[in-house]
């Protein structure tokens, strides 16, 4: 979260509390332009544009029914859009909104049509290869040679092991299932905001071929621990290592390809290494 935009918006708001004769026309459209700009430019990594308008589309149905649900509410917003749009000194500013909208929606389509494509500086790659370690809050994890401390529990100690199945169902649940899907295919609320899509982890070229450190690097630093090599893909996928202990994301792990009925990839072992 960017804190600097968030702290401007509450002043700006507390601010307008004091105005006299605020009226709830103002008060909506304050409101719509703040959550806006939270959305547009408080939230890092920045939210797809997809999402970002799906966002605005709630948050305007939520003010309508606001403003709806209080009769006086209602009929001051009436009185003053009929008043607007019928009274004679209102007339000039009436033919300048009506000219504006259109031209400014216009605009915005040239300006889409017109950019030119910025190719990346290098080729793309949606499985790019991990470092070698990683700093994970304030140790360091070997990606090569470390393997997932809780694997051994499936054949040491099943129900151990199954409370750790059950805890990273939890958290998937609570935090994945919107983009990566109910059943982990790739296809949650917010998937089609992304470029490219959540991959489809039911699909065995996926999680099966991976093994469970690449799946912990990739949770844990997110879209921003993306290398150069690997961008600019539209990722929002936040860096779940500030949200989730290090159990917790070996727990999502576990949960994904017991659900899934994959194993994960087991580091080769090399004669005279």
């Amino acid at each position: 979260m960017n804190l600097f935009v968030i702290i401007g918006v509450v002043i700006v708001l507390v601010a307008l509390y004091f105005v006299p004769r605020m009226n709830i026309l103002a008060w909506l459209a304050a409101w719509w332009l703040a959550t806006f700009v939270i959305f547009k430019w408080g939230i890092e990594p920045p939210l797809p544009t997809s999402i970002l308008n799906m966002f605005m589309a709630i948050v305007t149905l939520s003010l309508l029914a606001y403003m709806s649900a209080d009769s006086s509410h209602f009929a001051t917003v009436r009185d003053k859009i009929g008043r607007f749009m019928t009274e004679d000194r209102y007339k000039i500013p009436l033919i300048i909104v009506v000219l504006l909208v259109p031209c400014l929606v216009a605009l915005q389509v040239y300006l889409d049509i017109s950019m030119d494509p910025t190719p990346p500086v290098a080729g793309r790659t949606i499985h790019p290869s991990p470092p070698s370690t990683i700093a994970f809050r304030g140790r360091t994890i070997d990606l090569v040679s470390d393997e997932n401390p809780y694997r051994i529990l499936e054949v040491q100690n099943l129900d151990v092991f199954t409370g750790h199945v059950t805890n990273g169902r939890r958290i998937y649940y609570e935090n994945c299932v919107f983009c990566h899907g109910d059943d982990l295919g790739g296809d949650g609320i917010f998937a089609h905001g992304f470029d490219p899509i959540p991959a489809n982890f039911q699909d065995a070229t996926t999680i099966g071929m991976l093994q469970e450190a690449y799946l912990f690097w990739r949770i844990a630093k997110g879209g921003p621990g993306l290398p150069s090599e690997s961008t600019p893909w539209s990722s929002a996928m936040p860096a779940w290592e500030e949200f989730l202990t290090e159990e917790e994301i070996w727990d999502v792990i576990i949960f994904m390809y017991d659900f899934t009925g994959h194993r994960p990839r087991v580091r080769e072992n090399v004669e005279g290494h």
